[in-house]
């Protein structure tokens, strides 16, 4: 998509499959479609999902779901996930996993005698991301940063893996003429999903399991699905589906971001000493008080803004358009698919200055930044596990920076390849050397 804006300019109409879409790359024609939407913006809904769920007969949950229905629905899940009041009880619960990781990491560098862990991490950090999602999800452990991992939750790995490589395909061929064939593509992303249903019901059964035996303290935060089946305001089919998307789609999302940052931190070493100082200094300053320490360490985000610019998990950002919009003089109708080009953008030297250098200086600078880091999108539909990913990966970097030194092979280049979400098109080696001070 980059090429394709290098050669025709800041918009483009193209066909792939059976959808026609109209291509943007400016941070200004970006604000011009987003504040058009309206409050019931529409995106692009992935027909494999669909098909999935109108094959089993499960109901939509709110990334499916359009109109007035994904509306109410979105409104009462964004006060039990994005509204800050409900966002520091996150904090406790990821900054465990994210001690534990530190854990597993100090033995495993033992177990290596070399005083240093070196390692793929993208199987490592799956499972952390896993761990940190069901950790708020469901206020339980599933015990993924252990030497064994229970088989249940291994196969509940690789299904998710399976769901985004299958989905791939089926984004320009329809799924129902896979299902009428027959086709492997189309079993296998049958089976991907039971299992992640598998999985998301069991946990959710041993929630509601816990609440009607009330296990749990009224004073302790039981996570995001507690509260909402005590509030009752949903149907539980209803919040059953949304937990669902939400944990499938909160693990290779986080956790590709999080081996990129780790890599890109790794390949400049002065810009990690300098996130390892602010987060010291954070934690001298807020005795250890991890949501004071989130409040003072903008250059982490701003390392976090950063990585997404470079790698972001997305291709694009994609809107229907609910009125005529003006993009580039053209006139673009109502109902007219339009994408935001992210990767492109974050590459174009137009928008970012240098935009090839790992710099997350440039987010702290003056200057508008206002539609260029729309990783997570933008408005009523923007990525409802926003905050629970920002704590996490912050949570986890401060942790790995207050521990480790990060470290790779000088000269070594990683693209990107598209299996739904963009991904690392070879193994990324990193080495976690313990800090010789103590943290």
């Amino acid at each position: 998509m980059a090429r394709k804006f290098q050669r025709f300019g800041p918009i483009y109409r193209e066909k792939l499959g059976v959808y026609e879409s109209i291509n943007i790359i400016s941070p200004r024609d970006a604000a011009t479609l987003f504040r058009s939407e309206g409050m019931m913006p529409e995106r692009f809904s992935v027909p494999p999902w669909v098909a999935y769920r109108d094959y089993r007969n499960k109901p939509y949950g709110v990334l499916l779901k359009t109109g007035e229905a994904w509306r109410s629905d979105r409104l009462t899940l964004n006060k039990e996930v994005l509204s800050p009041r409900v966002v520091e009880g996150f904090v406790p619960l990821l900054s465990q996993v994210g001690e534990d990781f530190v854990r597993r990491a100090r033995a495993q560098v033992q177990k290596s005698g070399r005083e240093r862990w070196t390692a793929d991490f993208s199987h490592e950090l799956f499972r952390f991301a896993l761990e940190s999602v069901c950790h708020v999800l469901y206020g339980e452990r599933l015990g993924l940063l252990q030497d064994f991992v229970d088989p249940e939750a291994q196969r509940f790995i690789d299904a998710v893996t399976l769901m985004f490589h299958t989905t791939s395909p089926m984004l320009y061929l329809p799924p129902a003429l896979l299902r009428g064939l027959n086709a492997r593509t189309w079993r296998d992303h049958v089976h991907a999903w039971d299992a992640i249903f598998t999985q998301a019901d069991k946990c959710i059964q041993n929630v509601y399991r816990d609440l009607r035996l009330q296990r749990k303290g009224s004073r302790e935060y039981g996570g995001i699905l507690s509260s909402l089946l005590l509030q009752d305001k949903l149907p539980l089919d209803d919040i059953k589906a949304s937990v669902t998307e939400m944990m499938a789609g909160g693990v290779d999302t986080t956790s590709v971001t999080l081996q990129w940052a780790m890599f890109e931190l790794a390949r400049s070493p002065g810009t990690q000493e300098q996130l390892r100082a602010e987060v010291l200094a954070a934690k001298n300053q807020a005795a250890g008080d991890r949501v004071k320490m989130l409040k003072s360490t903008p250059l982490l985000k701003a390392a976090i803004k950063e990585t997404l610019r470079l790698h972001p998990v997305a291709v694009t950002l994609q809107r229907y358009t609910v009125q005529e919009v003006v993009l580039q003089d053209y006139r673009i109708p109502p109902k007219t698919l339009v994408q935001v080009g992210l990767y492109a953008m974050g590459r174009d030297p137009e928008v970012f200055p240098k935009p090839e250098q790992f710099s997350p200086e440039r987010w702290l600078l003056p200057g508008s930044k206002h539609f260029k880091g729309l990783s997570f999108g933008f408005g009523p539909r923007q990525c409802l596990g926003r905050r629970i990913a920002e704590l996490e990966m912050q949570l986890f970097l401060m942790h790995i920076l207050e521990n480790f030194k990060i470290e790779t092979k000088r000269a070594v280049e990683v693209g990107t390849k598209f299996d739904l979400i963009l991904l690392p098109d070879k193994p990324i080696y990193l080495t976690l050397r313990p800090l010789q001070r103590p943290a």
